[in-house]
């Protein structure tokens, strides 16, 4: 029986002796003018390493060569928070916040929507355990993580395959870590059906004097990989699987999905945690997409030299695997540090410890060059900034599409509205059944929300929080927030009003917003009027930074998520992040008593474009989305900052109007509410307008309410009071009641009846 031969290395110097070997660039992402521009750069061509470095690094979902030019408008955004300068920001693994009393908290989200789709319950465990690392890269501890989501019909049989999964996913692995899960969204509609929006957030808190960064300086330091072992799951994941659309015939690429260990994640935690407070990190890199590839080329781009590295001595789960194939493995739990050499000893005791495998395999040179090697032969020699941060960048076209004009004007003033007590009546049944306004508690019950002890708020709330410090009760505050369906009609006024709805969330609960972290979902780059909806979407969310007075940390891009020539919405995911001074005296979303005051702060106009209502009832999206008033929403934020103490609860109108805000605090909290409305019913209960609150006092504060509002020039209505066992208004149509049992019943049946 003979032996398999064995593939000849490809070293650097078989690269330059045989410079028209045949090579895959294609079938690794590549384009052909990226594969000619790799060997002008190099002067020969790639060994087969180097290729498969090039084309992970310069991927799509690696280098935001398509992106990258709208991108760069958020740096004219002032790094500078309301509470301070940040401490890190765009370019490093997480953005970094002063949120006083010496804190800093890091907070960012990302996608993970491809292998979410491909294999629903290891995309998206992988998606949070890759946010969770990104977070304890910068020194921080993980406290709390979020999940924005996006599926297609409840009705189709394609959700029923992949929601369960996604969820159980999300909720496995951060249950597994111990970290709450604090919120997020989960938003059905047909444009994701065969393209998911898996997004996860995830927000660390540490001291200032803990901060670490991402980079390989002092040349003779010593380049350490601690955690999991590598093997072959997830190679290829960032050129292949994140970086082009679907086809029609559904996932096929399988092999691509990481597989991740929780546990071994909570030990890297750990492990990671100690290693800082020995003060013995000089740099620190997480893996995740690209893996070796990302963290040796990243932490040499950034450092003041170069590195030399060992590959062989990459510990391995499968001993079969090729060079190349180390080097584009994306498996799971995995970190790089760099130390001095007399620290070694400390670094592998700490390791031991926690049961984390560690390995030197590599050192800081001073040449300015990545060298990996093989068995003492050369396989990669490269300037890292070519590899991590000089990649191709596209100026694609981008183009307004030519139905844009056709849909704006197809508005929903033209759809037939209910107009009796008993059509509105049953419009709000039905609204508060729909697949978005239902409640979502079969998603949210399988999260642990209060793990650790520091919860604040979690859904149903209108944000997360979380308490920083025990002692001072100083906390801070999150909410992810999207409307596609907005951002289809008007992609500029989409993003914005995406920003100005987490803004508000985080704002009911009284916290100070702060700042933002971005997840651009959108479909292929190289169709001019989907790269036309990004560019859009990018400028709006930098002049309303600019207005709100709050930067840009971070963030991610997703492209390509499309199946065939259908696009998902446009879906900019806002995430703002808020500081509150004393947790104990947030604002509640839900009521917390009979016998209170109703009011509503902000003005209702006929806004129904891109509504819930319109969706729902008619399956229609056109029209102009509600009107961004940025300043409304400032005047409204700072207004309830005011309002700590003095409003009982607070709770913000977004998705099916005065109708859901109503309804939701009623349900949650069992009160029941009755209340007045003028002029045309259907526009105050189903109108989606903007900057707008409803919020309940006690009747002895009412006067300090109407006091603050006029102070800060926002609208105020009074509705009605709290209390009884039904959801009541009184229109000029007639009464509209509906006993709480009955509208809760409704709100809780649609999730358990589709999915079982």
């Amino acid at each position: 029986m003979t032996a398999p031969v064995q593939p000849v290395l490809d070293t650097v110097t078989n690269a330059s002796s045989d410079p028209d070997r045949s090579q895959p660039w294609a079938e690794l992402g590549l384009k052909e003018d990226e594969y000619a521009e790799i060997k002008r750069i190099l002067g020969r061509r790639p060994t087969g390493a180097e290729l498969a470095m090039y084309s992970v690094m310069w991927s799509e979902h690696c280098s935001y060569k398509s992106s990258k030019v709208h991108l760069r408008q958020f740096g004219e955004i002032p790094q500078e928070t309301p509470a301070g300068k940040m401490l890190a920001g765009i370019g490093e693994n997480a953005g970094v916040l002063d949120v006083g009393q010496g804190y800093a908290v890091t907070f960012k989200v990302e996608s993970h929507n491809h292998p979410s789709y491909v294999e629903p319950y290891q995309g998206a465990a992988t998606g949070v355990g890759g946010i969770v690392r990104d977070i304890l890269a910068m020194g921080a501890r993980p406290v709390a993580v979020m999940d924005p989501l996006r599926f297609g019909p409840l009705s189709e049989p394609d959700t029923h395959r992949v929601l369960p999964g996604i969820v159980a996913g999300v909720g496995g692995y951060g249950n597994c870590l111990g970290l709450p899960n604090i919120g997020g969204e989960a938003v059905f509609d047909a444009s994701y059906l065969g393209n998911p929006l898996v997004n996860a957030l995830a927000i660390g808190v540490l001291k200032h004097e803990d901060l670490h960064l991402a980079k390989a300086s002092g040349a003779g330091n010593l380049v350490i990989m601690y955690g999991a072992r590598t093997g072959g799951d997830g190679i290829g994941g960032a050129s292949i699987l994140a970086s082009v659309e679907f086809d029609e015939d559904g996932p096929a690429k399988r092999p691509s999905v990481q597989v991740g260990d929780p546990f071994m994640e909570k030990l890297l935690i750990e492990c990671t945690l100690e290693l800082f407070a020995s003060g013995i990190v000089r740099g620190i890199q997480d893996f995740g997409a690209a893996g070796i590839s990302c963290a040796t080329s990243e932490l040499a781009a950034a450092g003041d030299g170069g590195m030399h590295v060992e590959l062989t001595k990459v510990p391995l789960r499968d001993s079969t695997l090729a060079p190349e194939e180390i080097l584009m493995s994306e498996s799971q739990e995995r970190m790089m540090a760099v130390i001095a050499p007399e620290d070694e000893a400390t670094f592998y005791e700490i390791c031991k410890k926690w049961d984390v495998e560690a390995a030197t395999i590599g050192t800081v040179t001073g040449s300015g060059r990545l060298v990996i090697d093989w068995n003492g032969e050369t396989i990669v020699d490269v300037d890292p900034r070519t590899v991590a941060h000089e990649g191709p960048v596209y100026e694609r076209p981008f183009a307004r599409p030519q139905w844009q004009d056709t849909l704006q004007a197809d508005g929903a003033e033209t759809l037939a509205r209910p107009a009796s007590a008993s059509e509105l009546r049953s419009t709000v049944l039905a609204l508060v059944a729909s697949d978005n306004l239902c409640d979502k508690s079969w998603i949210t019950d399988q999260y642990d929300r209060y793990v650790r002890g520091n919860t604040v708020l979690a859904q149903p709330s209108d944000s997360g929080m979380i308490r920083v410090d025990e002692s001072t009760n100083l906390g801070v505050s999150v909410s992810t927030d999207c409307n596609g369906r907005f951002a289809k009609l008007d992609p500029y006024a989409g993003a914005q009003l995406a920003l100005a709805e987490s803004y508000r969330n985080v704002a009911t609960g009284g916290a100070v917003p702060l700042a933002i972290s971005d997840c651009l979902n959108f479909g292929s780059p190289e169709d001019p009027a989907v790269m036309w909806q990004f560019a859009e979407a990018c400028r709006g969310l930098k002049d309303a930074c600019l207005e709100l007075g709050i930067p840009v940390t971070g963030g991610n891009v997703s492209l390509y998520n499309q199946t065939g020539d259908v696009a998902i919405n446009p879906t900019p995911v806002v995430a703002v992040l808020g500081v509150i001074e004393d947790v104990t005296a947030r604002t509640p979303s839900k009521f917390q008593a009979a016998g209170e005051r109703v009011f509503l702060l902000g003005e209702t106009r006929d806004e129904l474009s891109g509504s819930e209502w319109a969706h729902v009832a008619h399956g229609h999206l056109g029209g102009l989305p509600p009107r961004v008033d940025l300043a409304a929403e400032k005047a409204l934020a700072e207004l309830l900052h005011e309002l700590v103490g003095v409003a009982s609860s607070a709770h913000d109108l977004s998705d099916g109007g005065l109708m859901q805000a109503l309804a939701e605090p009623a349900m949650t909290s069992g009160i029941g509410v009755s209340v007045a409305v003028e002029g045309d019913p259907f526009v105050s209960l189903f109108s989606e307008s903007t900057a707008r609150v409803l919020v309940t006092v006690p009747a002895e504060r009412a006067g300090t309410l109407a006091e603050l509002a006029a102070k800060h020039g926002v609208a105020l209505t009074e509705l009605g009071e709290t209390g009884g066992s039904s959801y009541a208004v009184d229109t000029a149509a007639g009464r509209i009641e509906i006993p709480l049992d009955e509208l809760t019943a409704a709100w809780k049946a649609t999730l358990p009846a589709a999915l079982g």
